[in-house]
């Protein structure tokens, strides 16, 4: 799963099969919870909630493609749930002026609004050198207030918004919500991309060790930059199709998203110290978070037991990338040792 800048030594093959190993977990996890949760309530197979269990992570997992580029760079994007606030209310709010606005002008508006904002964590984090936690913390609340100066108490109601673009929020194609679509193309396109074009690998190539990327030849800024741009957009469009499904927005949409988005990528095999993951595997992890979450509802368990259960498998995860990092470093030494050796 994780690349690297790494040779094809015991430490990169040891890394590669602790996160395959990983993933693979994750979507034994994700069918061992449905298992159980389909013992405890046989409604739980449903159409409906088959389509609910598609369906509710599918905002998470778009916002978790854009973060796990950041992330595998060593950085960390905690705006998202603003920007997607911010976007979902600005596309409410031309709705109210503009009824007859096409959908497609809707998600441009919605991936502009993000796209503005992921450049201002770009500029500041990759060519200001100030670190990401700081900058896009900062951006959190900066959005939030201006989003709640937009907002002033009002709220955009699901008669305000048409018809056709709820649709896009609750309606399927083949028994696939079409929300699961676009996620699920996102993933596709953007693992298509980090597996094969040789920009979308120098991101590993920081995360792993941004000194030595520097002295390859890596544009570093101009990589890091990328990442905050895209997850800046994929946000903003979250926030238009986060409207299209609920149908209603006011001040405090998206409002812990950032959490929900982070838990998932990192649940999901994407190492929070940088340098490894996949996209699939953060999708995996959102789907895993969502499937945990209906099987209490459905087994009419407090939803109190679902935000402890994400927290610990994060701690998990975070102790996990942890003990991978040291065992490739301790790797690497053997190799070293071996080289020395052998010559």
């Amino acid at each position: 799963m994780g690349a690297s800048i790494f040779k094809k030594t015991k430490s990169s093959s040891f890394l590669l099969k602790a996160f395959q190993l990983r993933e693979m977990g994750i979507v034994i996890a994700i069918v061992l919870v449905f298992g159980l949760a389909l013992i405890k309530n046989s409604s739980f197979a449903s159409t409906a909630s088959i389509q609910q269990l598609l369906s509710g992570p599918s905002v998470v997992i778009l916002l978790a493609v854009g973060e796990t580029l950041v992330i595998i760079t060593k950085n960390v994007d905690l705006s998202i749930g603003s920007v997607l606030g911010l976007s979902a209310y600005v596309v409410g709010d031309l709705f109210v002026h503009h009824q007859g606005m096409p959908i497609w002008i809707a998600l441009l508006a919605g991936t502009l609004v993000g796209l503005l904002c992921g450049l201002i964590n770009g500029l500041i984090v990759a060519y200001a050198r100030v670190p990401a936690l700081v900058v896009t913390l900062g951006m959190l609340y900066i959005i939030r207030g201006v989003d709640a100066l937009l907002v002033n108490g009002r709220q955009i109601v699901p008669s305000s918004i048409p018809n056709s673009f709820i649709n896009l929020g609750s309606n399927s194609i083949l028994g696939i919500p079409i929300l699961t679509l676009i996620a699920g193309a996102a993933v596709l396109i953007f693992t298509y991309i980090m597996r094969t074009f040789r920009p979308a690998r120098d991101f590993y190539a920081i995360g792993s060790n941004t000194e030595a990327a520097v002295l390859a030849g890596v544009r570093v800024q101009r990589r890091v930059f990328t990442a905050f741009l895209i997850s800046g957009a994929l946000a903003g469009l979250g926030g238009a199709l986060w409207l299209a499904e609920f149908a209603t927005v006011g001040s405090t949409a998206g409002s812990g998203y950032e959490l929900n988005v982070v838990a998932a990528v990192v649940v999901g095999g994407v190492a929070i110290f940088g340098g490894s993951g996949t996209v699939l595997g953060a999708a995996f992890g959102a789907l895993l978070l969502n499937t945990i979450d209906q099987a209490l509802v459905a087994s009419r368990v407090s939803s109190f037991w679902n935000q402890a259960v994400a927290g610990a498998l994060l701690l998990v995860a975070i102790a996990f990338d942890r003990y991978v990092a040291l065992k490739t470093e301790l790797a690497l030494r053997v190799d070293r040792f071996s080289s020395s050796e052998a010559k």
